[in-house]
């Protein structure tokens, strides 16, 4: 008798669960495959680190292949799901078609940047959703520093010098506190002409830093980045992005040549061609985390609207903490109903604390409802940090070690450039090749506010014939200039504190528009 044969679609924190669960119970008695566009595990939470060089990139990610015992890895991005077929489609990283057939399948496709109808911003924004973006963040941030110090220009110099973030949950706080102290050092070594500084603006439509957590541990980390001399503007966003600097909603414009995109997150494009009822852009599962009607297909992570059993009438949001759990019961839950494991159990959750690292010693969080601000939060959200881990605990502490004792080195290394990672892409964890074979859904620039790319790539497979409710001819997003706030987050900011990523408060039910072109001139003395 043949081995019945388990697919999992997506390596995040729900699906890596799920395919460590299931190895475990089933014993080598299923066929597990795991169907992901690179071979590792990505620990968002630590990824602001990267970008500030206190972590080599290779800190955050875990070996499926060395931590997935007895699962098949196939490296591929889904392209399709027929029910019907029980088949998956795929394309393989080299441009090859392939198809995995099942009887059960785990949906855990995880989440892309969410994009709004803000003139500009899909080509002059860069996101903050995976390891590509990470890097590149980090080379231009040092460039931009270099090149300031090299201008005659103090006006020139401060617009390069001059750094904005879109959103202030999770990412975009981290995102601000880390690299803030990044450009603090670099400009210590390369002195910029006129006096000039480098100046931080971290912007949310939300009426506080982190609305999301107890007001106290909110306060904490506006203070610590005030401090720190970040321009923190609540109420306020960005009207429209030119290849010059932004124009805010107050009416301001800011000479820039960095838009960092933290505003949350959108359900994988692939989530709505299965076919299935959507809430917000995300499957409607039971309780047992089982498509209805679909005994043999399951969904968890941020691609699932998960009924929460602790407020009924509501979902989950889409939280790390959440992914994480989800895909622990769906692994359970899967190799139940194949008879290998224990009975079915509905997905419940206790809420485990929230945790932001703000550089240095500096964080907040509140571990299991305690609030704690400084080195004890500090010491607490490292302590989770390596708890959560599922690898790579020994080079992160070095690491971490390292960044105390030692300089970081401020170089830029080139091996990611700006239009290799699109704001509005499917694959925010891939690198786009000159080629286009990554399937990103919009061109963007060489430089964020600076000059069009010269390379032509595909446009995006996996569109929607109709406007999504935070694009344009949709609704206006709820977390955004003339909508309501989000529910959970403004912006929908995922979280980053807990295992698996950012939390967000959902994403429209279609995708961004498709592909657009730059239209402004390009700026020689930009070019990387």
């Amino acid at each position: 008798m043949s081995r019945p044969r388990v697919v999992i679609i997506g390596a995040g924190f729900a699906g890596y669960r799920a395919a460590r669960t299931l190895a475990r119970l089933t014993r080598d008695r299923a066929d597990i495959t795991l169907l992901n566009p690179t071979d590792y595990f990505l620990y968002l939470p630590l990824l602001p680190q990267v970008a500030a060089g206190v972590l080599e990139a290779r800190r955050v990610t875990v070996s499926l292949p060395d931590t997935l015992r007895g699962v098949r890895l196939v490296l591929g991005e889904a392209d399709g799901v027929d029910l019907d077929a029980r088949t998956v489609h795929y394309s393989d990283p080299e441009g090859g078609a392939g198809s995995l057939g099942y009887d059960r399948l785990v949906l855990a496709v995880g989440s892309v940047n969410k994009l709004l109808p803000i003139p500009g911003v899909a080509e002059h924004a860069h996101g903050f959703r995976g390891l590509p973006e990470a890097l590149y963040l980090r080379d231009h941030v040092t460039r931009q520093v270099e090149l300031a110090a090299a201008e005659d220009d103090p006006a020139g110099s401060a617009a390069r010098c001059t750094f904005v973030v879109v959103g202030a949950g999770y990412t975009g706080t981290e995102v601000a506190a880390q690299l803030q102290m990044l450009t603090d050092r670099l400009a210590r070594r390369h002195p910029l002409p006129g006096g000039v500084r480098p100046r931080w603006l971290l912007l949310d439509v939300a009426p506080r830093v982190l609305p999301e957590l107890d007001e106290r541990l909110s306060r904490t980390a506006d203070r610590v980045l005030r401090a720190r001399g970040v321009d923190v503007r609540m109420g306020t966003s960005v009207k429209e992005a030119t290849r010059d600097g932004v124009l805010l909603t107050d009416g301001e414009s800011v000479a820039s040549r960095t838009l960092v995109w933290c505003v949350g997150v959108r359900p994988d494009p692939l989530v709505e061609t299965v076919g299935q009822p959507l809430e917000r852009g995300r499957l409607i599962v039971d309780p047992y985390l089982q498509l209805p009607g679909r005994t043999d297909v399951f969904a968890c992570g941020d691609a699932a609207a998960v009924p929460d059993l602790e407020r009924p009438g509501e979902f989950t949001p889409m939280t790390a903490q959440h992914a994480w759990r989800q895909g622990r019961v769906a692994g359970e839950n899967v190799a139940g109903s194949l008879g290998l494991g224990r009975r079915r159990r509905p997905y419940r959750h206790r809420d485990l604390g929230f945790a932001v690292d703000l550089g240095g010693v500096q964080a907040a969080a509140n571990p299991f409802g305690v609030p704690l601000s400084g080195p004890a939060a500090g010491a607490v959200t490292r302590g989770y940090h390596l708890a959560a881990l599922p690898g790579n605990r020994i080079r992160v502490t070095a690491d971490w070690l390292l960044d105390t004792l030692l300089p970081r080195q401020g170089v830029q290394l080139g091996l990611v450039r700006a239009w290799s990672v699109p704001l509005d892409t499917a694959s925010p964890e891939l690198a786009r090749v000159p080629d286009g074979s990554q399937r990103p859904s919009a061109q963007a620039g060489d430089e964020p506010m600076t000059h069009e790319s010269t390379h032509k790539p595909e446009p995006e497979r996996r569109t929607a014939a109709e406007p999504g409710n935070n694009q344009p001819g949709g609704k206006p997003a709820k977390n955004q200039p003339g909508g309501e706030p989000a529910k959970n987050q403004p912006g929908g900011e995922p979280a980053r504190s807990r295992p698996g990523g950012e939390p967000a408060a959902g994403g429209p039910d279609h995708p961004a528009p498709g592909p657009v072109k730059r239209t402004d001139t390009p700026d020689p003395a930009d070019r990387d």
